[in-house]
């Protein structure tokens, strides 16, 4: 299968590229820094197409030639998750971007979402769900959803939506909880300040993400929206003390230090049934 594949140097897309190429696809991965690019060892195995798809004068289509389908990851601006740009600036990019590949006849597109797009809801989240967004950035996303949506009734192509839950795992914001935490591990310090943790939260390692972008992306025929999770809640502060225990550390947990974010919910966690109709045996 020939894959074009955006934000391949992201955290996803780093893990993402190496796991197509073992598979035997034949990646495209469109890069706005081929010098970045080229520092990753799967740099030799794909064609790199350095371009911007924030350009509004760009042809996507003639720079990628013909594909078998095109894995949507880039999203700029992450982790800020409440300014307008996302439904400024990256929306309409993404919209164009997409929507000229699919008129080039890409039959299959494969975008990412967003577990915030069902808004500030508790419990078990599963995709038959009316989406929510309550911040920018879930909104640009379910937003560009519709679009596609609504667009491919008269330009007809196989849509998937992944909706990404929680992450961890090599190359994650540096600002994120776990990588704070193996920073204080490594740093010697005797404190960790954090929320309360008792937030319930849906995580997978990256590369379990990964790998089920992958299956879902040779599974066409399961179209629209698919959660990619867990099915599993663990609070925030088991999730610490098990890394803790992974790395034989001792650390005094400082709970309470930082409130507990205002743009998601205090529990909840994703429906996998969906998924494991495509792989039953889970992780």
């Amino acid at each position: 299968m020939k894959v074009a594949v955006t934000g391949a140097t992201g955290f996803v897309g780093s893990h993402l590229v190496p796991q197509l190429i073992a598979r035997g696809h034949e990646v495209t991965a469109l890069v706005r820094h081929e010098a970045k690019a080229r520092r990753f060892s799967w740099a030799e195995n794909v064609s790199l197409v350095s371009l911007d798809i924030q350009s509004p004068k760009a042809d996507f289509a003639g720079a990628l030639g013909p594909q078998d389908a095109v894995v949507h990851l880039a999203w700029p601006g992450l982790p800020n998750y409440t300014s307008p740009f996302h439904f400024e600036e990256n929306l309409p990019a993404a919209y164009q971007f997409l929507t000229q590949c699919v008129a080039a006849n890409v039959p299959q597109v494969l975008v990412t979402g967003t577990c915030f797009e069902y808004g500030m809801r508790d419990g078990c989240l599963a995709e038959r769900l009316d989406s929510q967004p309550a911040n920018p950035y879930a909104l640009a996303k379910d937003t560009l959803r519709k679009f596609l949506e609504s667009w491919r009734q008269q330009h007809p192509f196989a849509l998937q939506w992944a909706r990404l839950f929680y992450m961890h795992g090599e190359g994650q914001n540096p600002n994120s909880l776990l990588a704070q935490l193996d920073r204080a591990i490594d740093n010697g310090d005797a404190v960790f300040n954090m929320s309360g943790g008792e937030q319930l939260r849906d995580y997978l390692p990256v590369v379990e993400v990964a790998r089920r972008l992958i299956l879902l992306l040779e599974h066409p025929e399961l179209t629209g929206i698919t959660n990619i999770c867990s099915g599993a809640p663990i609070s925030v502060r088991r999730l610490v003390e098990r890394r803790l225990a992974e790395r034989g550390a001792q650390i005094e947990l400082n709970l309470g230090h930082y409130p507990y974010p205002s743009y998601e919910p205090m529990a909840f966690w994703g429906d996998s049934r969906r998924f494991q109709s495509i792989d039953p045996s889970g992780v």
